[in-house]
């Protein structure tokens, strides 16, 4: 089993900044890319960021210059700092991780999908 849990979501005024956190955990032999996706009512899943195990970022226009994502190894987390916040971000933010598992001897990528946060941002 693999789980990835989000934080860091919440309401922030337009100029405010937040930063977003997503654990992975279980059981895990690698984690490839990581990245961040949000969905706004009404709207499809958009991808937002996102970081591959060497390093490489890649960021939606709407958000390059303003967003930062980054990922910390050695605790299976991807972080994203959201600065200069727009009420066109509010939406619910979702963690993606692409996780190689070692089943029966077999190396084999899953992806895996967080529960989702909440970014408002509204004054």
């Amino acid at each position: 089993q693999v789980q990835l849990v989000e934080s860091g979501g919440g309401l922030v005024q337009p100029g405010g900044s937040l930063r977003l956190s997503c654990a992975a955990s279980g059981s895990i032999f690698s984690i490839n890319d990581m990245g961040w996706y949000r969905q706004a009512p009404g709207k499809e899943r958009e991808l937002v960021a996102t970081v591959t195990s060497s390093g490489s970022t890649n960021y939606a226009d709407s958000v390059r210059g303003r967003f930062t994502i980054s990922r910390d190894e050695a605790k299976n987390t991807v972080y994203l700092q959201m600065n200069s916040l727009k009420p066109e971000d509010t939406a619910l933010y979702y963690c993606n991780a692409k996780i190689t598992r070692s089943m029966w001897g077999l190396l084999r990528e899953y992806a895996y999908w967080g529960q989702g946060t909440q970014v408002t941002v509204s004054s």
